[in-house]
């Protein structure tokens, strides 16, 4: 897959979770920070990354950095993803499935920012396993690699795009009521 250049896009940064860490040592606590940031522009652009730092405003930036490198393209199809995926990272898994129209976002924690910055209007998701935010959002962002556009499985399959989805041309033409 081609490395998608994050300077061309309009990204927006949301830091989807923040936590403390702190070492004892002889000398005292010492405290350090990770933030967990997601970058998309709306139109199918989407990374996430965990930045780590002594300070807050650091672990944000360098997590803004870390997402920058790992942005992915999403294919989108009238608003949905193309079809039902299921991903998993460590204990966590996620489920998504494509949604009609106007059902909006239906998903809980980091997987709602994620689609909400990937362009993904209306989808269906479910998070099964561990409640872990972090391993919620790299499953997500593992479901959305495994998502396939219809031509490219239709070349992988010598047909058509007729013959696989007879039903999608009339999705596409205006109704005459």
């Amino acid at each position: 897959m081609a490395k998608i250049n994050p300077d061309t896009l309009n990204l927006e940064e949301r830091v989807v979770r923040t936590n403390k860490c702190q070492k004892t040592t002889k000398g005292g606590r010492t405290m350090s920070w990770s933030a967990l940031v997601i970058v998309g522009d709306g139109a199918g652009h989407v990374g996430a990354g965990l930045g780590k730092a002594r300070a807050i405003p650091d672990a944000i930036r360098k997590g803004v950095e870390a997402a920058k490198k790992n942005i992915i393209l999403v294919p989108i199809v009238g608003g949905t993803i193309p079809h039902e995926v299921l991903a998993n990272s460590g204990a966590a898994q996620v489920m998504l499935k494509p949604a009609s129209a106007g059902t909006g976002i239906v998903a809980g924690s980091s997987v709602r920012t994620i689609l909400e910055l990937a362009g993904v209007h209306d989808v269906l998701g479910k998070s099964l396993g561990s409640a872990n935010s972090l391993n919620i959002a790299w499953a997500a962002m593992e479901a959305l690699k495994q998502l396939k556009r219809v031509e490219d499985v239709a070349r992988l399959r010598s047909t058509t795009v007729d013959k696989l989805l007879p039903w999608m041309k009339y999705m596409e033409e205006p109704s005459h009521v």
